[in-house]
């Protein structure tokens, strides 16, 4: 499966929000998982879209054919858009589907890896991480997925605010000191989306 990451600043916020929902027009094409999307909670203004392919070669088929027709709606409501593509690797926690319907909140995580640890952080995230978060109240369903460049993207959906805020104030120290994550990561960054519903495909 491939992931598309979008993320960008919106200056026209309800032209975004109409053209967003003109990618309905996704629905009839081969390959399309499904996409979703929302506000970021940190920056105001920036917007996150995720999207998902059966494989690299339905996403490149539509590139060259919808794509642009699609997009058009949008044109002008937005800046610095950057997009992002990553090979689904495994799941967090069990059974990840490109599902948004009965999740309130998205944390995507974007991780550089040092060449030399990228075989120790992968296992840190299947041994350590992905217990740790599929053990969480709340925390519904999500992926581990791959760029070249050694860069990998960390997709977790969760039910509510709340109980995303208890497993990051109870957790993360502790679990990031026991996978080493100092000594893997050269460089992270990362963000908390309030997923829209009129947004999901």
């Amino acid at each position: 499966m491939l992931v598309k990451w979008i993320r960008c600043t919106v200056v026209d916020r309800r032209g975004f929000e109409r053209g967003q929902r003109k990618w309905a027009g996704l629905l009839g094409e081969p390959g399309f998982r499904g996409q979703g999307g929302g506000w970021s909670r940190q920056r105001p203004g920036v917007a996150h879209i995720f999207a998902f392919w059966e494989s690299r070669a339905f996403y490149d088929s539509f590139m060259a054919r919808s794509h642009d027709r699609l997009a058009a709606a949008q044109s002008g409501t937005f800046k610095d858009a950057q997009a992002k593509l990553f090979e689904y690797r495994f799941d967090v926690k069990t059974g990840f589907e490109p599902r948004f319907s009965d999740t309130d909140l998205i944390r995507v995580a974007l991780c550089r890896i040092h060449e030399e640890r990228v075989e120790h952080f992968t296992l840190m995230q299947e041994k350590v991480w992905n217990p740790a978060m599929a053990g969480s109240p709340g925390m519904i369903r999500g992926m581990f997925a791959e760029a070249p460049e050694q860069e990998f993207l960390i997709l977790s959906m969760w039910r509510s605010a709340a109980e995303h805020g208890k497993y990051r104030t109870e957790r993360v120290e502790r679990l990031a000191l026991r996978a080493q994550t100092e000594a893997d990561v050269a460089a992270l960054s990362g963000d908390i989306v309030d997923l829209e519903p009129s947004w999901t495909v």
